[in-house]
């Protein structure tokens, strides 16, 4: 088991992490624990197409887990929150395939009226990872 243990903070999140007192990441041993990240481009808004947010959920997901030493096939678990979880399973469902392999994650779906992060509008589906770390 690794000594490490705090909050993990990637390039460009700092301010996520000193307004909102959120840690994009939180380092505890061997795991992750990864906040809920969101599909948004690098100007902080979610993208309006959701086949592209949904990718940019993958991508900003792999940005969180660089920073603690780790990668998409580390992750253990996954919740995803949906606005329209009917609607937007399919679409979701496929880029999670283009983006995370064998042995996949277990994976918890919620459909949700409303997103943590209201202060992102258009932000389709907020996803929330754990990585392990250990052999």
């Amino acid at each position: 088991m690794r000594d490490e243990q705090g909050p993990v903070i990637p390039d460009g999140m700092q301010e996520m992490y000193d307004g909102w007192h959120i840690a994009p990441a939180f380092r505890a041993g061997d795991f992750v624990f990864c906040s809920g990240v969101l599909g948004t481009g690098p100007d902080g808004q979610a993208l309006a197409d959701p086949a592209e947010q949904f990718d940019a959920i993958f991508r900003n997901l792999r940005h969180v887990l660089s920073a603690a030493g780790a990668d998409l096939s580390h992750i253990v678990d996954v919740v995803t929150f949906h606005i329209d979880l009917e609607g937007d399973f399919a679409a979701f469902s496929e880029a999670k395939e283009r983006h995370m392999s064998e042995p996949y994650p277990a994976w918890t779906a919620v459909g949700v009226s409303q997103l943590g992060a209201g202060a992102i509008p258009g932000a389709l589906v907020e996803l929330k990872a754990t990585a392990y770390l250990g052999g």
